[in-house]
């Protein structure tokens, strides 16, 4: 709950403490990692593979009438007015470019004005 009312930017080894993902590694490691575990998977037997991605997506995912009921939600809440002027504030300080502001997307949302 503190994650997603916050709008708080967290890091990678915060992120590998509360489990939502599974390894935090340096920068110069990931390629090697990533490589070699494509490499192994890439030996196991494709249907055994797929069978369980399958089964994974079965317990992870939210079933579809919930991810409607979510962008209804979202449809919603982003029509409200203080949101829209939220969204202008944050576009016209550089939203969706390759600025400061998605780098600390979290400390930008803090300090809107809106």
């Amino acid at each position: 709950m503190e994650a997603i009312l916050s709008s708080s930017d967290y890091d990678a080894d915060l992120a590998e403490r509360y489990g939502w993902i599974n390894r935090a590694m340096p920068q110069a490691q990931l390629g090697p990692f990533v490589s070699a575990l494509a490499q192994r998977m890439a030996g196991f037997p494709p249907a055994g593979l797929s069978a369980v991605k399958r089964r994974i997506n079965d317990i992870a995912l939210p079933a579809l009438a919930d991810v409607r009921n979510d962008g209804g939600l979202f449809q919603q809440t982003i029509r409200e007015p203080r949101a829209a002027a939220r969204t202008k504030e944050l576009l016209d300080a550089g939203m969706q470019t390759r600025g400061s502001l998605e780098r600390s997307f979290g400390d930008a949302l803090g300090q809107l004005k809106g």
